[in-house]
Parts: C-alpha cells; sequence; structure tokens
C-alpha cells in the first residue's frame, strides 16, 4: 500500500540525514585510513599498534599528519579573537595529536628497526619536516599571538605552570627567527631544510659502517674471551651467513669485550680501528666534508639572528648560559684527568713489562692492560665480576630501586595484550605500589640488532599531562646487548650494568612527571642527564647487591669480599673514562667556536688533541666523524658537556644521600627528589629546582671528591 510521507517529516528526515553525513565526514577526518594515524585502541588508554605497523605507511602519514597541524596552526594563527593563553598556547598544545602518533612509529624505523626501504623514506621527508618546521617557526601571524601573551604575562602574571609555557613557547619561537624580515626568514628555513638532508647522511654513513665492518674470527682466535661471548659472536656470525665462525661486529656492546679480554693484539687492532674509523674511511661513506658543511651552515643560521657563533646562540637557555662558563667547568677537570691518564698507563706498561710482552701501550691495549691492572692493584677480575651481572636480575633490582624512592609496582602484561614490534621486546604495567592506580606501561628491547642504532637510550610514546583528561605514559629502554645463545644467561659487564641503571632513569623521570601541559615535559639538555645519572648510584648500594647480584649458576649472593674489592676500585680508571669523555666534550665545543670557513675537520681534530695534550694512549669516545650526538642532529651540539654539569649535580647529590641517616634509601632525601628533582619536569628553572632540593647551589668539589681527583 502507497503512503504520502508529510513534508515535515521529510525534512526531518533530510535533517538527520545530513547529520550523520556531517558526523560521518568527522569521523573519517579524526579516524585517517592510515593506520600510523589512527587513535590508539586497546587498554591502558591506548597503545600503539607497534604489530601492524608498515613502512609503506610511513611517508603518507608523516605528511597528512604535518597538513593536519598546519591546518590547526593557521586556525590559530589567523583567529578574528583577541590573543588570550587559552586560545593560543593552550591550543598550540593540543594540536598535532596524529603527527605525534606517527611520530612514535618513525622513531621506532629510525632507531630500533632501520632498513634500507625506510632510509629512502627518511631521506625524502628529512627536508619536508624541515619545511613543516619552518611554516610554524616563523608564521609571523603566530607569535605576533605568542608574544601577545608573552608580554601581557609580563605585566599580570599567570598561574606558574602557564607562565613557564608562555616563556618557553616565546624563547623558542625568538630564537628560530620568528622576528626576522621575509629575506632572512627565507634564508633561515633554507639552511634549515639542507642542514636536515646532511643529519641524515651522517647517521646513514655510521650506520653503514657499523654494518658492514664486521671482523670475522676462526676457532683458533678465541683466546682470553669468555664461553658467553663466544657462544653470543658464534650466534650473530650464523645469522649473517658465516656458519662455524664468530662476528665482532662494529658496536659498542661486542668491540669492549674483545678488546678486553682478547690475548690476540692484532686483531685488537683490527676492531679497534674499524670502530673508531666509523665515518672515517674516505670513501662515500665518509662524514669530514659533511662534517664542515654543517659547521658552516650552523654558523651562518645563528649570524642572522646576531649571534657570533652558534654555541653562543644554543646556550643561552642552558644551565651553563655561556661556553665561556662550560669551558670553565671542563678545563677545570681536564688536568687532573690527564694526568690520571698516565699515571693508568704507567700501571699499565709495567704490567706488560714484567709479562715480557715487549710492546709500548697504544689504544687498542688500554681495555686489555686496564683490565690486568685491575686484578693486579685490587685482585678484581671484571669477568668473575660478570657471573654476578645478569641482565633480567638487574632488571629486578630496579624494579625494587623504583619502590623504594618512587613507590612504583612493575607488572608483566598478560602477553598478546600490548602490542610489540619485535618479539624480544617485552612491556610492564606501573602502577602505585598503595592506591594501584595505573601510571604507564614500561617497553623494555635489550637486544643488538641489525638495523638498530648502537647505544643505549630511553624515550617516550606518551608523555604524562594532566592537559584535557590525564594521559599515562608510554615509555621505552633500549639497549643494545649481544643477544645471548638460547638457554644462556646475559651477563653484563659493571660498566653496562651502570648504564642499564642510567637508562632506566631516564624512564623514572618520565613516569614521574607530574605536569599539565606537554611542553613542559621537555628539558634543559645539561639538567636531564642528571636524574638518570643519579640514579646509577643505587645499583652499588648494599640493598641491590645483596638481593640481586647472584651467581648466575649457583645463585649465590655475591661475596662480600668482592663487593669490597668492586667499592675500593671505585675510581680505578676514572683517568680513561673522564678523558674519552670530557675530549668528545670540549671538540664539540671548539668545533663550534671555530670559524668553519675553508675548516679541515681531521686537521682540526688533530691540531686541537694536540692543543690539549691528549694522551695519546686512548682516542675520544666520539670522534668527530661518527659523533651522532652533534652531527646527526642538533639535539647535543655545544651541548655534550652536559654530562659533566650533570655530573657536579649527581655527585653533589649523592652526597646528600650519603649525609642522610637512612643513606641512599632515606625517606626525608626521597620524598625532595621525586618533588623537586623528578616531578617538576620543566616547569621550573632547573636551579631553582636543585635549590630546593639541596637548600644550596651544586657544589663542582664534589664532583673531584666522586672521581678521586685532587680538590684544589
Amino acid at each position: 500500500m502507497n503512503s504520502i510521507v508529510p513534508k515535515s517529516y521529510l525534512k526531518v528526515f533530510c535533517l538527520s540525514l545530513l547529520t550523520l553525513i556531517i558526523s560521518c565526514k568527522k569521523d573519517i577526518k579524526t579516524q585517517p585510513k592510515n593506520a600510523l594515524l589512527q587513535e590508539w585502541q586497546g587498554p591502558y588508554g591506548g597503545v600503539p599498534a607497534f604489530d601492524t605497523m608498515d613502512v609503506k605507511d610511513i611517508q603518507e602519514a608523516v605528511e597528512t599528519g604535518m597538513e593536519l597541524n598546519l591546518t590547526e596552526i593557521e586556525a590559530i594563527a589567523n583567529s578574528t579573537e583577541p590573543a588570550t593563553f587559552e586560545n593560543t598556547i593552550a591550543a598550540m598544545e593540543r594540536s598535532g595529536a596524529e603527527l605525534d602518533r606517527v611520530f612514535s612509529y618513525y622513531g621506532i624505523m629510525s632507531a630500533n628497526m632501520s632498513s634500507p626501504e625506510f632510509r629512502k623514506v627518511q631521506a625524502d621527508l628529512a627536508p619536508k619536516l624541515s619545511e613543516f618546521s619552518s611554516k610554524i617557526n616563523q608564521n609571523r601571524a603566530l607569535f605576533d599571538r605568542i608574544k601577545t601573551v608573552y608580554e601581557a604575562a609580563l605585566v599580570t602574571p599567570l598561574d606558574a605552570d602557564q607562565q613557564r609555557v608562555v616563556e618557553l613557547t616565546y624563547n623558542s619561537f625568538a630564537m628560530r627567527g620568528a622576528e626576522l624580515n621575509a629575506d632572512k626568514k627565507a634564508r633561515y628555513a633554507a639552511i634549515d631544510k639542507e642542514l636536515s638532508t646532511l643529519y641524515n647522511t651522517f647517521s646513514d654513513n655510521v650506520l653503514h659502517d657499523e654494518e658492514n665492518y664486521v671482523t670475522y674470527l676462526n676457532a683458533d682466535q678465541l683466546d682470553g674471551l669468555s664461553d658467553g661471548f663466544i657462544k653470543s659472536a658464534a650466534a650473530i656470525a650464523s645469522d649473517k651467513g658465516t656458519e662455524g665462525s664468530y662476528a665482532i661486529t662494529n658496536t659498542r656492546s661486542s668491540m669492549d669485550p674483545f678488546l678486553t679480554y682478547s690475548t690476540n693484539r692484532d686483531l685488537r687492532k683490527q676492531v679497534w680501528t674499524n670502530y673508531y674509523a666509523r665515518g672515517d674511511n674516505g670513501d662515500d661513506y665518509d662524514n669530514n666534508n659533511i662534517i664542515a658543511q654543517i659547521l658552516k651552515l650552523r654558523r651562518e643560521r645563528v649570524e642572522l639572528l646576531g649571534h657570533k657563533n652558534y654555541a653562543e646562540w644554543r646556550l643561552q637557555d642552558r644551565m651553563a648560559k655561556t661556553p665561556e662558563n662550560a669551558l670553565a667547568l671542563m678545563e677545570a677537570v681536564w688536568p687532573a684527568s690527564i694526568a690520571r691518564v698516565h699515571e693508568e698507563v704507567a700501571d699499565m706498561q709495567a704490567v706488560a713489562n714484567t709479562n715480557g710482552d715487549n710492546i709500548t701501550i697504544e689504544p687498542w691495549d688500554y681495555r686489555f692492560y686496564a683490565e690486568k691492572v685491575r686484578v693486579a692493584k685490587y685482585d678484581l677480575n671484571s669477568d668473575e665480576v660478570k657471573q654476578y651481572l645478569q641482565l633480567d636480575k638487574l632488571r629486578d633490582a630496579m624494579f625494587y630501586v623504583a619502590g623504594r624512592l618512587f613507590n612504583y609496582e612493575f607488572t608483566p602484561v598478560p602477553e598478546g595484550s600490548v602490542p610489540v614490534f619485535q618479539e624480544d621486546v617485552n612491556v610492564w604495567e606501573v602502577t602505585d605500589k598503595d592506591s594501584g592506580a595505573h601510571i604507564g606501561l614500561w617497553y623494555l628491547d635489550p637486544y643488538a640488532r641489525q638495523g638498530k642504532r648502537s647505544g643505549a637510550w630511553a624515550t617516550t610514546y606518551r608523555s604524562h599531562t594532566t592537559f584535557d583528561g590525564k594521559k599515562t605514559v608510554l615509555a621505552s629502554n633500549n639497549s643494545n646487548f649481544v643477544k645471548p645463545a638460547e638457554g644462556e644467561a646475559l651477563l653484563v659487564s659493571w660498566d653496562d650494568a651502570t648504564t642499564f641503571f642510567h637508562e632506566f632513569g631516564h624512564a623514572l623521570h618520565f613516569f614521574s612527571s607530574n605536569v599539565k601541559y606537554p611542553t613542559l615535559n621537555g628539558g634543559v639538555r645539561d639538567y636531564t642527564e642528571f636524574q638518570s645519572q643519579l640514579l646509577e648510584r643505587w645499583l652499588s648500594t648494599d640493598e641491590v647487591i645483596n638481593q640481586f647480584l647472584v651467581h648466575y649458576k649457583t645463585g649465590a649472593v655475591i661475596p662480600q669480599e668482592l663487593v669490597a674489592k668492586i667499592k675500593k676500585a671505585a675510581t680505578f680508571n676514572q683517568g680513561f673514562g673522564t678523558t674519552e669523555y670530557l675530549a668528545s666534550a670540549l671538540m664539540d665545543m671548539k668545533l663550534h667556536l671555530a670559524d668553519p670557513e675553508n675548516i679541515d675537520i681531521d686537521a682540526f681534530e688533530r691540531q686541537t688533541l694536540a692543543d690539549l695534550k691528549m694522551p695519546t694512549e686512548l682516542p675520544m669516545r666520539h670522534r668527530t666523524p661518527h659523533f651522532g650526538h652533534v652531527f646527526s642532529g642538533e639535539g647535543y651540539a655545544t651541548a655534550y658537556y652536559g654530562y659533566m654539569w650533570a655530573d657536579v649535580l649527581t655527585a653533589d647529590a649523592a652526597e646528600a644521600f650519603q649525609e642522610a641517616p637512612g643513606g641512599f634509601y632515606d625517606k626525608e632525601v626521597a620524598e625532595r627528589l621525586v618533588k623537586y628533582l623528578f616531578e617538576p619536569r620543566n616547569s621550573m628553572d632547573p636551579a631553582e629546582a636543585y635549590r630546593l632540593f639541596r637548600g644550596r647551589d651544586a657544589e663542582k668539589e664534589a664532583l673531584m671528591r666522586d672521581r678521586g681527583f685532587p680538590v684544589n
């Protein structure tokens, strides 16, 4: 039967249909088809879909994310409403959610799971990402609104956290050329674009040399190496298609133990040379010319802003404030550092002479003979210590420390409940021990693999904020331990155990964040290493030693006499550790203070080391051609000194615990630690935060005492 629909009903139906269509369009916009842009689903407030990420999606995702973010920025910049904190600064804090999600995947593909296919995409995206940043940093209308809010806040201050966000935002834009004229802005953006390509090429060149310089051993060349190391080397060689041989890869985790224990001096020299020549082999992957170009472009860019050199520009918002202050600290420590090296070399040469080895100590001998001196002077054998340093037990020790200081509990998530990007990655939920409140997830990616950058680092996939609803933390620690053979325990050196604790300190800094605005989760470069360096100190506490340093076969607790030897030797080899680091930090600063016109990087490096009277028996920790901290981006450029700046804070803060009744687990000092040094992140000036913790500024004499150097 036919019926007639009244016009009023038809109008309602059409309006309803139109509303549905608009709603669908909105859903399509907020949930793009590209998987990497989509909101995270699942438990724990949503988690990255690492198990479904595909390199073929990354370029479209990044480009779409940039477009969406620029649309948001344009809307803020071109608003007809008077500029306020809420419609300008807070709106900027809300923007870029899609791109932030994409960068979590991008970071994994770049650092943990790189491939030739991804590197091509990365090379293509580098200049586009630079252009994207320039479009925001040089948006005059946007900066005018930021400046309006900033100047109003100088007259009528906002809440403390809002005031800090406004200041950080304004200074960031001003430092990046927001007030330049049109011609200078164009040149500034062009320089940034060119640099982005150079940084990417630099990183690719280093990774090429790490992947392609492998030393293969036969069964007659294994003398001195531990069974665990030999089994791992055999497994790596097998994975590389050379069954029956043993692979020493061109990474620190493989190089360091080989140089320490191998009795074959010629092979030690070969492995040492491969490692320290990364990026410096005079071939298509040589980085010397790239570094010269980077230095020249950096100088030109800051000159547009009226600065004499890159270091002056970069340090203005750091704790050091000026390159002169940073150099003063390094140069105060340098003489004692190299004097200690000469003492160490003399001890090593004496051992070599006594053994009738008929050699003069060279850089590829330092670790080998230092170990012999350690045994002779302290009756301490590093390989013996390693029997009590199992990676799994060290992880449990870190959880214990986090429980005592931060009241955190770490529980493995149910298998399959959280996607991971590689089968060796494991995930734990972090909760408050008393309330059970969810704090975040901790991802651990411990092993070296093809396509994974060297070293150890921490990162976040999602940071804590209480802005527009509380967001919990997704953080990760990443290492490059040589994966043990099936069924074998992973035993590590004391130095590697210390690094493991160090990077976990970064993770605890992420988890303990108590800030409202995303920008405040950032940090000041010469301060952010402090918290992680401080956490290293808990490795040698009695509570950790007696519970977690147990023999990998017998389960017996490390003997007290061995612990006593470890503590007695705490300042052993400090000349080597301090000098190899400081040489790199000084080189970083001096390169950026030098005139970059026609600079010869190799000659500059040699002359600078000669001027410093660098001992010839050891190299810089990072030689210039593979100094990724400084030349694969700008995070640590003229800021590598920051580790020593943070070391002063670390040594001084450690003395606060040593002086307390409860030692390193003193409840009152731990509460101040969390409240002033971890929770605030960048929501207050770091110097003021430290004074609130300690009651005064840090004293550099604490560093000298800590390293066993003379205190003037």
